[in-house]
């Protein structure tokens, strides 16, 4: 590019929420809520009157705006309102506590906190110092804005001239869960949006103008954010929000009156969602089965992230219902899933292929790629990767390889090209010198008839040497006993070869979880 050459101007608001008002879709149902349904018109003038009032109220280009919001429409107003203006939205999770929030207003250096009513006792109970938050604008999905932005909102216009920005503006922040020390915030540019919705919406889901989307995983997500937010705006369809707990009851209604053709869950919840309907198949007294009456019956496609999804899960879902779930891995750095198993193309328990517009490789702790069968650490290169973490140098050079990012995920890639997930880089095990994957450990477990939900971790034996041992919450219906561990060691060590079975079996309520679904491993170590 020559000096002086202009620069193109694109803003990612201009792109998801004008371009479909100037394309005719204004009248068209943009988001269906049990409350009221909005048309692509509401939502602009939503997110021009927001924006006008943020302005109103002194943010301007590269102010931080933290969300604390549940899934109603108004987070699209905040989040493209935001962006309208060449502020920086920042969703972050809304299952946390309130020194986490703290954290969060600090770290970000945040001018504007938007909240969600029912969460406003989360930041009552801060104790600490917020040393940059100057206003606070508390939101609810009924009555609107409290006042003082009430007023503001009411008197703003419902015209704005869009800030002027470039795909490479900084757009957006997500903060990374935090798995490994305290959380980070990837910067993402303007046109990260629309690479993970080319590739993956488009390309992988053929997401296309006449789907109603449905995801049960919260917009303050990277997975939710798309799915429940941009990918539907950048072709033109229609998203259901729902701001509650997403419980199998709940998203089941949902199923059935919104009627949607695009379903996004994790693991956990499928699993969830299929012992919920074998107890309703049972007092009914029908056997249930994919040519019966049923909630999906809409959908044409089921999406999973978040984890690997179990094979047990994939054949009694499809069996049960007769829909694929379609696999795949994401991150907060690449902003949505990256690699994936396609429709028509699946092999359960894989995680699929590379999604178009993404370069994978993997990755020995020489800093060499692996022969292909052996497992190494995988690294993506594509479009939307973040910019950098927020105040977090090293953590950045780390992760953040060139053109690479490095996702601390252990793969392989069998004969035909599909990834296999062996887990974490930090819950891999090494027993007898051999390494052992805890999801394939998981995955052989799982598919025992009493076994609900397990986790596999490196335990010290009496030579303290590192050994597989799972934590095992069972079905309804089975017992504790000595027995039945005896059962499930047996259960392994017939399937698998004989360093993996687990040595230990303990019975649990509940494996611990992030706000993600995520079993946090680490927790049982």
């Amino acid at each position: 590019m020559t000096a002086g050459a202009p620069i193109d101007f694109f803003n990612a608001a201009d792109y998801f929420v004008d371009r479909n008002v100037r394309q005719g879709r204004g009248h068209k149902t943009a988001v269906f809520t049990e409350y009221r349904n909005y048309t692509y018109n509401d939502i602009h003038k939503m997110t021009n009157k927001t924006a006008n009032a943020f302005r109103e109220l002194g943010v301007s280009v590269d102010d931080r705006i933290l969300m604390l919001m549940l899934d109603v429409p108004q987070f699209y107003a905040v989040f493209w309102g935001a962006i309208k203006i060449g502020a920086v939205p920042i969703p972050v999770n809304t299952m946390l506590t309130p020194e986490d929030y703290e954290y969060y207003l600090n770290d970000s250096r945040t001018k504007v906190l938007v909240i969600s009513e029912q969460l406003l006792p989360l930041v009552t109970q801060i104790k600490g110092d917020l040393l940059y938050l100057r206003d606070l604008v508390i939101i609810s999905e009924v009555a609107g804005a409290y006042i003082p932005f009430k007023q503001k909102y009411r008197h703003a216009p419902e015209t704005l001239k869009t800030e002027f920005t470039t795909k490479d503006d900084v757009c957006f922040w997500l903060y990374s869960s935090g798995s490994t020390g305290s959380p980070k915030g990837a910067i993402h540019s303007q046109y990260d949006m629309v690479v993970t919705s080319e590739s993956f919406a488009k390309g992988v889901l053929g997401i296309n103008e006449d789907d109603i989307v449905f995801s049960a995983a919260r917009l303050f997500f990277s997975y939710g954010l798309g799915n429940g937010m941009y990918f539907p705006m950048s072709v033109g369809a229609s998203a259901v929000l729902n701001p509650q707990a997403p419980s199998p009851e709940n998203v089941f209604r949902h199923l059935e009156k919104f009627r949607p053709t695009v379903f996004f869950g994790v693991p956990t919840l499928y699993g969830q969602m299929l012992e919920y309907k074998a107890k309703q198949d049972k007092q009914q007294g029908v056997k249930g089965g994919p040519n019966d009456q049923h909630e999906l019956s809409s959908v044409r496609i089921c999406v999973s992230a978040g984890e690997a999804l179990p094979t047990d899960i994939f054949e009694r879902w499809k069996k049960r219902f007769g829909i694929e779930i379609i696999d795949g891995i994401g991150s907060t750095e690449m902003l949505h899933i990256f690699l994936s198993n396609r429709p028509g193309d699946i092999k359960p328990g894989s995680t699929g292929k590379p999604v178009p517009g993404y370069e994978l490789k993997l990755v020995g702790d020489d800093g060499q790629e692996v022969p292909r069968g052996e497992i190494g650490t995988l690294h993506v290169k594509g479009d939307s990767a973040a910019q950098q973490y927020w105040r977090k140098r090293d953590k950045t050079r780390t992760t953040m390889q060139g053109e690479w990012v490095n996702t601390g995920d252990k793969y392989y890639v069998d004969e035909e090209g599909y990834y296999w997930c062996a887990g974490r880089a930090d819950d891999m095990l090494k027993v007898g010198g051999i390494w052992v994957s805890p999801v394939e450990v998981e995955n052989c477990l799982s598919q025992h008839p009493a076994v609900l939900e397990c986790a596999v971790v490196g335990a010290p034996d009496e030579k303290n040497l590192a050994k597989p041992k799972a934590f095992v919450v069972l079905r309804e219906g089975f017992e504790k006993s000595e027995e039945l561990k005896e059962e499930m060691k047996k259960w392994v060590l017939d399937r698998q070869a004989k360093f993996k079975y687990p040595r230990w079996v303990e019975f649990v309520d509940q494996l611990p979880k992030s706000a993600t679904g995520k079993i946090q491993r680490f927790k049982l170590r």
